[in-house]
């Protein structure tokens, strides 16, 4: 048992993790001349490695994820959980969304799409908030920062929160307040033709340039405020906001991550900068949440498909779960 906690170890560390990056490029810098155990240089080697390691887990993890979704194109997605009642639509919609990449604005024309195909307006929702929260290169990309045990927490809890979610608005009632415009919109449902090998790589490949380019200027923003976080600010003034002494920290967390938009990948760099101030695991995750899956732009976009009952509704059972999931990880923290 010992040797494969070890080769795990290493496959975190040096895989997932790329430490050896880190290293080398710590190396490089101390060759110029920068002292990377200062403020300047900590920042660029933590720079320069976060975005290029972010980069290549993400193109090579968007390319994978990619090429299976070429297998369920939208007409075959809806048929399948169309099969479904209850909360195991729910659940099947909410695993829908690890394998679509996509932020929460990209995934409301798919939400929009689901609903005038018919489907139940709490399937949709689970979908909705599990899209943008939680996919499989969230998942790789947090156990490269944060490790095995909290990038698979994560990975519950967002998928609990969606169905959970989801289910809500479902028994609430919530079908009469999507806007008539989208439930009597047209679908139409065509058998999408088969792919070849060669066809589904060029998707892939398409998927990668089109989602780096959508991402580039998130990750590059995300990736300096955390070099800032890391090495500049000082510990004391994070704790004080953030720390665990402060009873709010993580009401102040996910206030703080709605009105900005980014994607999981651009929001991991400021969290591994925080978590290693000391900030709380469930601040951090509840900060990531906000982030991803409550952006101010979504919530607009949303708007449009939605009256606002049903959006003040969603609104407040996503901010609610975040927080009930914030504490509880902060409580939890130690089995971590």
């Amino acid at each position: 048992m010992e040797f494969f906690k070890t080769i795990w170890s290493v496959f975190e560390e040096q895989i997932l993790g790329m430490k050896w990056l880190n290293d080398l490029i710590g190396m490089g810098l101390s060759a110029l001349g920068l002292d990377i155990n200062e403020k300047v240089g900590g920042s660029i080697q933590f720079f320069i490695y976060d975005t290029v390691k972010i980069f290549i887990l993400l193109s090579l993890l968007i390319f994978i994820i990619s090429y299976i979704q070429s297998y369920f194109p939208p007409e075959r997605t809806k048929r399948i959980i169309g099969r479904f009642k209850g909360v195991t639509a729910n659940i099947l919609a909410a695993l829908l969304g690890t394998v679509t990449p996509f932020c929460s604005c990209s995934s409301i024309p798919l939400f929009i799409g689901f609903s005038s195909a018919g489907l139940p307006v709490g399937v949709t929702f689970s979908f909705l908030i599990s899209s943008p929260l939680v996919d499989l290169g969230s998942l790789v990309l947090l156990m490269s920062i944060f490790g095995t045990k909290i990038a698979v927490a994560y990975v519950v809890v967002g998928l609990v929160l969606a169905v959970v979610g989801g289910t809500l608005i479902e028994k609430l009632g919530m079908q009469k307040y999507v806007e008539d415009f989208v439930k009597d919109g047209n679908s139409i449902d065509i058998e999408s033709p088969d792919l070849t090998k060669s066809e589904r790589i060029t998707y892939a490949k398409e998927q990668v340039f089109s989602t780096v380019k959508k991402v580039f200027w998130y990750v590059l923003i995300g990736v300096g405020i955390g070099a800032l976080i890391h090495n500049v600010i000082p510990e004391h003034i994070i704790q004080s906001i953030l720390g665990s002494e402060n009873p709010f920290s993580v009401i102040l967390a996910t206030v703080i991550g709605v009105p900005m938009y980014a994607d999981i990948f651009g929001t991991l760099p400021i969290a591994e900068a925080l978590f290693s101030k000391g900030v709380g695991l469930g601040t951090v995750l509840s900060f990531m949440m906000g982030v991803t899956a409550l952006s101010l732009p979504s919530i607009i976009m949303l708007r449009k498909a939605v009256k606002p009952k049903l959006l003040v509704t969603f609104i407040g059972i996503v901010t609610v779960g975040i927080i009930f999931i914030g504490y509880l990880f902060n409580a939890i923290q130690f089995l971590f």
